[in-house]
Parts: structure tokens; C-alpha cells; sequence
């Protein structure tokens, strides 16, 4: 072999080294709008005004997260860059400012956005437009159905399934009660109201003796609760937000209404509806959850809760550690991070989703037994409750870790 064929070989193994390590290079970075190599842009519409305004808590805490985050470096070496705009839980001011969001200020997803009014607005929209719409604040069955919808995902446990545990107990507990609902006129409170009755199968009709709806821009449901006290049920469920659930705890204690009351787990913030409901009216009250409570001193030792307290403390010091909602956005940023890591640097949108719907992994602000898990068929990442009925100032737990898809567990 002579000198000029030993360098056309040693050119071409230089030329075949170079392609295949700059295709390399080109595999491990990746973006979609929103991501580059310093900056990942991430979106959210919360009611920071508006009846459902205690929600922004969660918003709050995100951003203090990402704060967090990005004082320890940021994610992969790149910088989180968080917006979140107020749409006053109004489902046409969500659709302005999610365009906003991934028109104007180009972010590669929407994180957590509150309701499921407003996550219904802008469902087909985000598909459309395949950006991701994850972690939506909202236990709406829709959020769990990636064949026809694959890029929206929601956290929270199906508001179906939430109920069908509140049916099930209320056969097993009180198979004679005589049911009162009060429910919010749109599709958070129907999805409910479905489940409820799925789970009471044929006893739905005889047991549930008054069914009234309140709208969410109402000022007070006072009437409403008149109406539901004047049918003598034995237990009552009131499925609403933080502020109507407040409302209604405060008007049962005024009316001296001895009943079972049991609410949804979106309206147990101690801070948010306890407290401005009053601690002697909420005696007794029912509901299920899935996080671990700040104000327990059961978690007094927990790594978790240590952590929790220590970032409370640098980035949150004057927010009300009574109010869950902070939990709540601590554990939906953790997993929020968690995705960002496994995407590495193939920061696209459709490796966003790929990310998220592969995850199996403990989140320190869940109750012990509870763990976020999801598929390419599962996007319901947390499918655990479990019972608890709030005492003195504090909600205790009880029962077993009960499943709300139905599934052995």
C-alpha cells in the first residue's frame, strides 16, 4: 500500500470521525422555542385574582423552586426561566394568556395550570399546537386520555375516582345515610357528582335526597346550603373551591348543622379554608389527600419534610405554612425538575412528553406508600388517597392507601 492510499484512508477516517461525532453532537442537543443552551421557558396561567385566587399559592411556589434551582446551578447547566399570568380561574382570560405564553413569549410548555374550566378552554389548542400542557391542576378524567390527546397530562388524582372512595366509605361507614351534594356548576364539580353516583350504582337515587348546583361567580352560597339542610341528609358532600368550601364549613357550624361533611382534597388547605372557616366548625370534616401535611408534627423528623421546611425558610419565609397548596407546588416542581433531568439535552416538546410519561419515582412531599408513576398508556401519575378527618387544628389520617382508578394495589 503506498503513501497516497494510506492518506486517502487516514482522510477519509478523519471525514467519517467528524461526521459521526458532529451527528453526536447533534443528538445530544435538540430544541424546540423555549430551550437553548442556557435557558429552559417554562409557562403558566393561575388565578392570581378572582374567587379561586387562593390557588396562586401554588404558583408562588413554583417560582420559588425554580429560584431555588437556578441558585444551585439550574438544570443540565441551563437556567429556568418561569412566567405565570393571572387568568382569574376565567376560562376566556386562560386562553389569552396561554396563547401569550407560547405565541409571544415562546415557552416549550405550560406547567400546572389551575382549573379544569380553564385547562378545557385551551385542550384542543395546546394538542393542536403540540406543546406540552403537563401537570394540570385539575383530576378531570380528560387529562388522562393520550391517544386522543397526547400532550396533556394532569397530576392530580381523577376527580372520579376521588369519589368513588367517598362512596365506597359512605356504604361501608353509613349504609343507611340519606346523601345532600352541593356542587359546582362545571366540570370539576360534575366530574364528581359522576363518580359519585357510579360508585352508589342503584342506591344513587334512594340515597342522595338533594343535588344543587352553585355557580362559581356567585358572591355566597348561603341558600344553597339552606335548601341542602332542609332535605335532612345525614351526610353531606360539598364539592367545591377553596373559597365556596370555606363558605360552607362556616355555614353548617352557624347552623348548628349536625351532619357528616366530607370535601374534595383540592379544598383541604388548613390555611386556605380551615382557618377563614373557623377550626370549631370544622370538626370531624372528612376528605382524602395524598401529600404529607406541614402543620403534623407526625412529619417533625421526616427527611422530606425537613427540606421542605429548609427551602420554606430561604425562599418563602412570610407564606403560610398551614396552607397545603405550598406542598402541593414544592411536589409538582420536584417532578417538573425530575423530567427536565431525564430529557437531558434533547430539550424538544415531543421529548417533554416522552420524559413525562416515564416516570416511576418517590416525591419526599407524598404520603409514605404513594409514588408517581406513568406510561405511555398511563398519565394519571398519582393514583393513591387516603382518608382524613380533621381534629383540633390538624388533619390525622386513617384507613389504608386506597386506589382511585379501581386498581389493586
Amino acid at each position: 500500500m503506498n503513501f497516497k492510499t494510506l492518506t486517502k484512508i487516514a482522510l477519509g477516517l478523519i471525514v467519517a470521525y467528524g461526521l459521526a461525532t458532529s451527528d453526536a453532537a447533534f443528538a445530544q442537543k435538540r430544541y424546540d422555542p423555549g430551550a437553548s443552551d442556557t435557558e429552559i421557558k417554562i409557562g403558566n396561567t393561575s388565578p392570581h385574582s378572582g374567587p379561586a385566587s387562593a390557588y396562586s399559592a401554588i404558583a408562588k411556589a413554583q417560582a420559588a423552586y425554580f429560584k431555588m434551582i437556578n441558585d444551585g446551578g439550574g438544570i443540565n447547566g441551563r437556567t429556568i426561566t418561569y412566567i405565570s399570568y393571572d387568568d382569574g380561574y376565567s376560562p376566556p382570560k386562560t386562553v389569552e394568556q396561554a396563547r401569550k405564553l407560547i405565541e409571544s413569549d415562546e415557552v416549550l410548555l405550560l406547567l400546572s395550570n389551575l382549573g379544569t374550566p380553564g385547562n378545557t378552554a385551551i385542550h384542543k389548542y395546546m394538542n393542536q399546537r403540540k406543546v406540552p400542557q403537563l401537570f394540570v391542576t385539575s383530576g378531570a378524567d380528560k387529562w388522562a386520555d393520550p391517544a386522543n390527546y397526547p400532550w396533556t397530562m394532569a397530576l392530580l388524582p381523577s376527580y372520579r375516582g376521588e369519589a368513588r372512595i367517598y362512596a365506597q366509605y359512605i356504604l361501608a361507614t353509613y349504609p343507611d345515610a340519606k346523601i345532600g351534594v352541593l356542587y359546582q356548576n362545571d366540570d370539576f364539580g360534575k366530574d364528581y357528582l359522576i363518580g359519585l353516583k357510579e360508585a352508589l350504582g342503584e342506591k344513587a337515587g334512594k340515597l342522595i335526597v338533594a343535588e344543587v348546583p352553585f355557580e362559581v361567580s356567585a358572591p355566597t352560597i348561603d341558600s344553597q346550603i339552606v335548601q341542602i339542610k332542609a332535605a335532612n341528609p345525614t351526610v353531606f358532600i360539598n364539592i367545591g373551591t377553596p373559597k365556596f368550601v370555606a363558605q360552607s364549613i362556616r355555614k353548617v357550624g352557624e347552623l348548628n348543622w349536625k351532619v357528616v361533611q366530607i370535601i374534595p382534597q383540592v379544598a383541604t388547605t388548613i390555611g386556605g379554608v380551615i382557618k377563614p372557616a373557623g377550626f370549631e366548625n370544622a370538626q370531624g370534616v372528612l376528605s382524602a389527600y395524598y401529600l404529607k401535611d406541614a402543620t403534623d408534627p407526625k412529619w417533625k423528623s421526616d427527611r422530606g419534610m425537613i427540606e421542605w421546611n429548609a427551602f420554606m425558610d430561604k425562599y418563602l419565609p412570610d407564606a403560610d405554612r398551614a396552607d397545603s397548596l405550598y406542598v402541593y407546588g414544592y411536589a409538582v416542581t420536584q417532578i417538573m425538575v425530575q423530567v427536565l433531568k431525564q430529557c437531558g439535552d434533547d430539550l424538544t416538546r415531543e421529548n417533554v412528553m416522552k420524559q413525562a410519561a416515564n416516570l416511576d419515582m418517590d416525591v419526599n412531599m407524598l404520603l409514605p406508600g404513594i409514588r408517581v408513576k406513568t406510561s405511555a398508556n398511563d398519565y394519571r401519575p398519582i393514583e393513591q388517597l387516603q382518608m382524613i378527618r380533621f381534629s383540633k387544628d390538624q388533619w390525622e389520617l386513617f384507613g389504608p392507601i386506597l386506589s382511585s382508578e379501581n386498581k389493586p394495589m
